[in-house]
């Protein structure tokens, strides 16, 4: 056999044997499944947030009047200026064609656009909630990780005892306590830090910004305090599964110190589980905490939202609850988009 008979021999063979077939790729079938998932919660939360919080007791019409003697006359005056004498179908159907254009109505209290009312208070949001995000997150994996590696040790004891017990404590209670503290002070302890709100006023440029960062120092340290724990503890968790796998073995027995063992291949195999809650609270960031907004009389929109439940006024508690959830649900989908990319047999 010659030479030149060999590749049309070859060819011959990947002729009989059938064409290679290329294997497709998961991935956009994953990805579609995630995003219409994504698409019908938005919807339920759409429909729900409509009937939920028209269960909730009282005339927002009345509330606006303040207790003020109103007749008859304006009051169904107020009613049909804010479409609450159609039918509940009719003003279900109107509010889901105006919410699928990005137009929640207008609020009754502020006599303002429900979007703007949310863009208004979201910055200072997400200043509080971020900043906490930030802080706690990177808190709770560094030590959960150390925990995990030196488990069962004083440090390990110590770490998940307190972990555990800040993250059993109410937030409002604890803000309270700390307003208590260190606002108010106790005896000879004086007072260190604002009771309240955002800023004191009066103050420009970088005294303006000093100014905001003394307001924030207590809201930021109860959630520090309270959400960091979760993060410790399930980072702990998924490291101590890694730790007897073989892989981890082999690097040791390749000389490597332990540190590096821990940070270039424990760490990143066992943080699947921490990338879900990431995003998770990454999500709730957007929503802000309604209590500790409330307690610190942070103009958030958690703030906002216990102003709206008070009237009630429903288009700004539709809105902001609308806005909650589709950013839980949002984050919730970049997680299981980015899951394949840490671990390509989730995709599978």
């Amino acid at each position: 056999m010659t030479a030149d008979a060999t590749p049309a021999l070859v060819e011959d063979r990947q002729t009989a044997a059938g064409p290679r077939v290329r294997r497709r790729s998961p991935y956009p079938r994953y990805l579609a499944g995630k995003v219409a998932g994504a698409a019908v919660s938005l919807l339920a939360v759409l429909v729900t947030s409509f009937f939920l919080f028209r269960l909730i007791p009282g005339d927002p019409v009345k509330t606006m009047t303040g207790g003020r003697q109103v007749s008859a006359e304006q009051l169904a005056a107020y009613r049909e200026e804010f479409g609450l004498d159609l039918p509940l179908w009719r003003q279900f159907t109107d509010y889901c064609g105006k919410a699928l254009t990005g137009d929640f109505g207008t609020s009754y209290q502020f006599r303002a656009p429900v979007v703007d009312k949310i863009t208004e208070a979201l910055p200072n949001t997400l200043l509080l909630t971020g900043t906490a995000f930030v802080l706690y997150t990177a808190l709770g994996i560094f030590l959960g990780t150390r925990s995990a590696w030196r488990r069962g040790g004083l440090g390990d004891r110590v770490n998940t005892g307190l972990a555990l017990t800040l993250y059993s404590i109410p937030s409002f209670w604890l803000g309270l306590l700390l307003i208590i503290v260190l606002s108010v002070g106790i005896g000879p302890l004086p007072g260190l830090f604002p009771t309240g709100g955002m800023e004191s006023g009066g103050e420009e440029g970088f005294g303006h910004v000093l100014d905001v960062a003394h307001h924030l120092v207590l809201p930021v340290v109860t959630l520090v305090a309270v959400e960091y724990g979760q993060t410790l503890l399930v980072t702990r968790s998924a490291l101590l599964d890694e730790m007897g796998s073989d892989y981890l073995t082999t690097a040791r027995a390749k000389g490597l110190r332990d540190d590096l063992v821990r940070r270039r291949h424990a760490v990143p195999n066992a943080l699947l589980p921490t990338v879900t809650l990431i995003f998770i609270n990454l999500g709730r960031t957007v929503a802000g905490v309604i209590l500790v907004e409330t307690v610190f009389s942070w103009p958030g929109l958690g703030g906002l939202f216990y102003q709206a439940l008070s009237v009630p006024d429903l288009p700004l508690v539709q809105g902001l609850f609308f806005v909650f959830a589709a950013a839980v649900i949002l984050m919730n989908t970049l997680a299981d988009l980015v899951y394949p990319l840490l671990d390509p047999r989730v995709a599978r």
